[in-house]
């Protein structure tokens, strides 16, 4: 079987919380060909929120309704309570975690958002800090420590995000891309620690030497862009994917605001893509 067709199996955990198996998600196939995801019990347990947005008219005020809903139920405006020693409790919020992953995508907020996509997808990071390789070693302990940190494991953190994603898929194909299934985003790096090149792709044009097109295994979470000129700021190798609707988790146009730095950044799902690459 070609490199172009073949369908590998991922590394990754064997359950998941949206009902498609994760060596599927995380292959080329469902890149080429997406099916919609969908967070199980998400959208049951919150018709509320999913009503509010459905009435809405504008992006304006499916924005609004969405901060409402999330302010209320998790109660993020309340003041910080203190514990019995009289220092502040820290409440876990979505907005904090987006901020830190614009700060670090290899920081602590990162990791926690690394290790939602982990448990709800089933996808495996392939780096934080580091290249995360054989398991145990001294780079996964050091992951685990960081997405498990307990000042962020409160407040229903991964609640908190699987409506954020939900929200997002709303928006997408309401709003925002509607009838698209996929988008075409770059990024720009300087080596392939977390890029992981699985397979080049051979040439169409005769010429010897490695393909600009492989297939190349993404973190299981990670940033591209909309915009070229920003991802040649980044790197001097740019990678073009065409990523499914159903993949992207986060953009700046979801919330006021800019909670993350680089304009026209994405957050992606991760697992193995087809990727063109270009070299300034």
């Amino acid at each position: 079987m070609s490199a172009i067709t073949e369908t590998r199996a991922v590394a990754g955990h064997s359950t998941n919380l949206v009902g498609i198996p994760t060596g599927l998600i995380a292959s080329v196939a469902f890149s080429d060909h997406p099916l919609a995801l969908h967070i199980h019990g998400v959208r049951e347990t919150n018709g509320t929120l999913f009503a509010m947005l459905d009435d809405a008219t504008t992006v304006d005020e499916a924005v609004l309704a969405f901060q409402i809903y999330m302010r209320t139920v998790f109660e993020l405006d309340l003041p910080r309570e203190h514990d019995a020693a009289g220092r502040k409790r820290y409440r876990a919020s979505y907005l904090r975690l987006l901020r830190g992953w614009g700060f670090d995508a290899s920081g602590r907020e990162a990791a926690v958002l690394k290790g939602w996509a982990e448990s709800r997808f089933g996808l495996h990071p392939t780096f934080h800090k580091e290249v995360l390789g054989r398991y145990p070693s001294a780079a996964w302990m050091a992951y685990v420590e960081d997405k498990m940190h307990a000042r962020f494991h409160n407040n229903c953190i991964h609640a908190q995000l699987d409506l954020l994603y939900e929200y997002a898929q709303h928006m997408f194909r309401r709003w925002l891309y509607p009838g698209r299934r996929h988008l075409t985003l770059y990024r720009g790096v300087n080596d392939f620690g977390e890029h992981q090149v699985v397979a080049w792709l051979p040439r169409t044009d005769g010429r010897p030497g490695r393909a600009r097109e492989a297939i190349a295994r993404q973190n299981n979470l990670v940033s591209f862009t909309t915009r070229r000129d920003i991802a040649d700021q980044f790197g001097d190798t740019i990678l073009e994917v065409e990523v499914p609707l159903c993949k992207l988790v986060y953009c700046n146009a979801l919330m006021p605001g800019p909670l993350l730095r680089g304009e026209g950044e994405m957050l992606v799902l991760g697992g193995e893509y087809r990727v063109r690459m270009a070299t300034l």
